[in-house]
């Protein structure tokens, strides 16, 4: 498909030069006379590359106010602004708008193609990093051999055969967005859209066009979240940032299946199945006031709960070594070993998943091969210590050494206990004693039970 390029300007022999010299190298086009027009073009159909005057017939700036206007839709799309009563102030204010480029008039034919060859390039190269990492990411398993990852997947087997609601909850970076794609992914409806939007992202204005849509005054349609994914899966994921009025709107929905549009009176049958997820206690966020219990009730007809991955440690070996495999596959990067999984094992993982997936990224990035010194290095630089140590060298120094061995080891065997969710056995296996002798050493360390 060609490239098309959205010309707007209020003069009508600059907007016929720009169409001929553009339309000459290749591109389609497409032209707005003035503000209004430009509005319902870029709202009819966003372009690949847009060149703006600055003042069209609204004000001194209203070819700004279009610029914005396109960053609210996608912020991938390259704007050139074009003036003719540019000065640096100027530039410097379209630029922080996110213009992709400011050029002066009369402007250079060659230097005004050069940009346009240039925004193009841009955007195609966007397209690609995000279809690349879209690919990388639709590529992911759940990988883990804990029983809260045997259970998820045992339940995602079950689910994807219903058409339930389902409330996703876990820690940030744990894998709910994987755990819905999966399910959808398997689903009846895997061949609809899977849409996704996210309360804690969208503009605090804009919830409700986000989620049910726009009938515009000119007869236009903005479509929301909701019409989006008809045939297909609605995932709202953080749904408790959502405000309170919009929540009771969208428990409207979920009660009478159908929605109106904002500005109409036209009522839209919902078709779509919704998954939510959350990374905040929701039972917390009911109590303050901040989430309605009925609209819990009603979303969590399934509830799937991740564990943080401190809670998991016996699925890091597996995750690293799928995250090898899986990153350098796809970016042919060279393949490495990590042997020394000690820090892996012992951090905390505020980030979870996602931060150890970026780890190894991080390191095939770097690429070492399996220089063992320098992946090693770059694990320690990667990983900051945890917020909740308490042991200190420190403040070690000043003790006899079998006082401060005594607590490094309580901290140590504490540490370890809270990994393992307070399972002693799996705890004795990884620390390498016998269940028996682990037990003695708590007490004679004075280690209360931690359950």
């Amino acid at each position: 498909m060609a490239t098309e390029i959205l010309i707007i300007d209020d003069n009508s022999d600059i907007r016929n030069i720009l169409n001929e010299l553009i339309q000459d190298a290749g591109y389609r086009t497409r032209l707005a006379a003035n503000f209004n027009q430009g509005l319902s073009e870029i709202d009819k159909k966003l372009p690949d590359v847009a060149i703006i005057d600055v003042k069209l017939d609204k004000g001194d700036n209203d070819g700004i106010q279009l610029l914005e206007h396109i960053k609210t839709k996608n912020t991938d799309i390259p704007v050139i602004i074009i003036s003719g009563h540019g000065n640096i102030e100027m530039a410097i204010n379209s630029l922080r708008s996110g213009a992709f480029e400011f050029i002066q008039k009369p402007f250079d034919k060659e230097r005004l193609l050069n940009f346009v060859k240039r925004a193009v390039e841009n955007l195609n190269l966007k397209k690609e990093n995000k279809s690349l990492s879209s690919k990388l990411f639709h590529s992911f398993e759940i990988i883990g051999k804990s029983g809260n990852i045997i259970s998820i997947k045992d339940q995602i087997q079950k689910l994807s055969q219903s058409e339930s609601r389902v409330f996703i909850s876990g820690p940030t970076g744990s894998g709910k967005e994987l755990v819905s794609r999966k399910i959808y992914k398997n689903s009846k409806r895997s061949k609809g859209p899977f849409i996704i939007i996210n309360g804690a992202l969208l503009d605090s204005k804009k919830y409700e066009l986000e989620l049910f849509g726009e009938e515009k005054e000119d007869g236009s349609i903005i479509y929301g979240a909701l019409e989006k994914a008809s045939g297909g899966v609605l995932l709202i994921d953080e749904v408790t940032e959502i405000p309170l009025e919009t929540q009771s709107k969208i428990l409207r929905v979920v009660i009478d299946q159908k929605f109106k549009r904002i500005n109409s009176n036209h009522d839209i049958k919902v078709d779509v199945r919704i998954i939510c997820a959350s990374s905040k206690n929701v039972n917390i966020e009911i109590k303050n006031g901040n989430f309605r219990e009925d609209l819990f009730h009603r979303l969590n007809v399934f509830n799937i709960e991740i564990q943080p991955l401190n809670k998991r440690i016996e699925d890091i070996p597996l995750l690293v070594e799928y995250f090898i495999e899986n990153i350098c596959n796809t970016y042919n990067y060279k393949k490495f070993k990590i042997k020394d999984d000690n820090y892996l094992l012992n951090y905390d993982w505020p980030g979870n998943v996602r931060e150890l997936r970026n780890l190894i990224e991080r390191i095939a990035i770097l690429s070492p091969g399996n220089d063992e010194e320098k992946i090693l290095n770059i694990i320690k630089e990667s990983l900051s210590k945890s917020e909740n140590e308490t042991f200190s060298v420190a403040e070690n120094l000043s003790v006899p050494l079998r006082v401060a061995r005594e607590n490094f080891e309580k901290e140590y065997l504490i540490s370890q206990i809270k990994k393992f969710g307070g399972n002693i056995s799996k705890t004795a296996k990884f620390v390498g004693m016998e269940r028996s002798a682990l037990h003695r050493k708590l007490k004679l360390l004075g280690v209360k039970d931690l359950n």
